[in-house]
């Protein structure tokens, strides 16, 4: 099983480095590149011999696996792909490929209904729909929210091996307020989703929890020499009094008592803004007040701000001064616009 991940993994590894067409591929600059691909993922030094890389590159080019790839030598010393748009994760599913789906959906689907598999739905109903695209080829009926510009996503799976194999980092981070990077020792502890980014938290060396965006990482080694302190870390606790991705300190925690009107209500009685929310009045005119206990952070505010006109902050009274207020300079905006 090890073999086959390794190779797997080198067949990945040469399909980026072929991907890239501004640079001219030798079999020694491949074998590097694979080395350093499986260093990231085992933590080790493992050696990749000529052999395995022309191999890998002869099955990558049969039909074996479906590639089917087409990988073509130049000047008697480079590889490329020949078809520049080509790319091993761009392949087709085979007939076979759509058996197997089929009858994985299907028995999946048999337990659905368990608590246990609750939260496999949205995958199963993914994982349907992409047999029936293919076999109809026909346009997908669910479609999902894609950020197709979002940056970082190529550290993913780097995080997330260096969490499972409780790793210690060494990240390069960029934030948007800085002028220069700078270097961050990190114990990285899970990665977070909001708003279509991808976060990483984890405690900077010997000091406070730290959130970091992908989208800002430049780059990130492992730091061996250093000892995984394993916290056990709780995302859903840690995420409890929050609002996407910003946790304060317990001063920010607050009762936040909010009116929505009729015709918002309903979304919002069955779409709860936090798992604290409580309906406190429900008024004639069918409008509601409902509380929630969160952090008051940047998101909340978004949140809160994209109701527009329908809903009113009721208290605190500093939040509903600060929603009012930046009510008031974006109408100044418009305003100003009217007049000139």
């Amino acid at each position: 099983m090890a073999q086959n991940k390794n190779a797997l993994i080198r067949y990945k590894t040469i399909d980026k480095c072929l991907q890239n067409k501004y640079r001219k591929w030798t079999l020694n600059d491949l074998i590097e590149e694979c080395s350093e691909a499986l260093f990231e993922y085992e933590g080790r030094d493992i050696n990749v011999s000529k052999r395995s890389i022309q191999l890998d590159i002869q099955m990558m080019r049969s039909d074996k696996l479906g590639y089917n790839a087409p990988i073509i030598v130049y000047d008697r010393k480079y590889y490329k792909y020949e078809d520049e748009d080509y790319s091993i994760t761009n392949i087709p599913l085979t007939e076979n490929d759509m058996s197997v789906l089929s009858e994985s959906v299907e028995m999946l689907k048999q337990f659905k209904d368990f608590s246990l598999f609750s939260e496999l739905n949205g995958i199963i109903q993914r994982l349907e729909d992409k047999v029936y695209s293919e076999k109809s080829d026909q346009n997908a009926i669910i479609h999902l929210d894609k950020n197709e510009g979002l940056k970082g996503l190529e550290h993913l799976d780097t995080l997330y091996q260096a969490i499972l194999k409780k790793v210690c980092l060494v990240i390069e981070y960029q934030s948007f307020t800085s002028r220069a990077s700078s270097s961050i020792h990190l114990t990285p502890f899970i990665l977070k989703e909001y708003n279509n980014r991808w976060f990483v938290v984890g405690r900077k060396k010997g000091r406070e929890l730290l959130t970091l965006a992908l989208d800002r990482i430049i780059k990130i080694d492992y730091d061996l020499k250093r000892e995984y302190h394993d916290e056990n870390f709780n995302g859903d606790e840690y995420y409890r009094h929050t609002v996407g991705v910003s946790v304060l300190p317990i001063s920010y925690l607050k009762n936040i008592q909010l009116k929505i009107d009729r015709k918002n209500a309903p979304y919002v009685i069955t779409k709860p803004l936090h798992h604290s929310q409580q309906v406190l009045e429900r008024e004639q005119d069918g409008s509601i007040i409902i509380e929630i206990k969160v952090h008051i952070n940047y998101e909340l505010e978004r949140l809160l701000l994209g109701f527009g006109s329908s809903l009113e902050v009721i208290k605190p009274q500093g939040l509903r001064d600060r929603i009012k207020n930046i009510f008031k300079n974006g109408l100044s905006i418009y305003q100003d616009e009217e007049t000139s």
